[in-house]
């Protein structure tokens, strides 16, 4: 005779991976067109975009938007397995990181102009892409 015991198992539902990375990696490219449309603009209507001297070049908004937002796509990818309210987690990590990164902005060696300019392509960047994150996760 013998006797088996099993563990409990815990199961946690997470959002599909695949819906998540689209509507991230479609958001990110959004947001990168739409940032480097307002830095365009920006320089269109005689903002400077340089910053201790250097130019930044108007595309430069548009990778950096891409870059740090495929970091919240993996954020959120590790937020839909890990926590236990992912889209809780992910909205509060992404706006208190949003606010973190405005602080170079401020800090940066620019005009007046120039800091608000790319500040604001921070909030346009995070207005895209955190709700059609947080849209897919549960």
């Amino acid at each position: 005779m013998s006797i088996t015991t099993t563990a409990p198992v815990t199961t946690i539902t997470t959002a599909p991976a695949k819906p998540l990375v689209i509507s991230g990696l479609t958001a990110t490219a959004v947001a990168a067109v739409a940032t480097t449309a307002l830095a365009a603009a920006g320089e269109g209507a005689g903002i400077s975009l340089s910053v201790g001297g250097a130019p930044i070049p108007v595309t430069g908004f548009g990778v950096l938007t891409a870059i740090f937002s495929a970091m919240g796509v993996v954020l959120a990818l590790v937020l839909a397995r890990k926590a236990h309210r992912p889209r809780t987690a992910f909205v509060r990590t992404t706006i208190a990181l949003t606010a973190l990164s405005l602080v170079p902005d401020v800090l940066a060696d620019a005009a007046t102009d120039t800091t608000l300019l790319m500040m604001s392509t921070h909030l346009v960047a995070a207005a895209i892409v955190i709700p059609a994150i947080a849209r897919r996760l549960r």
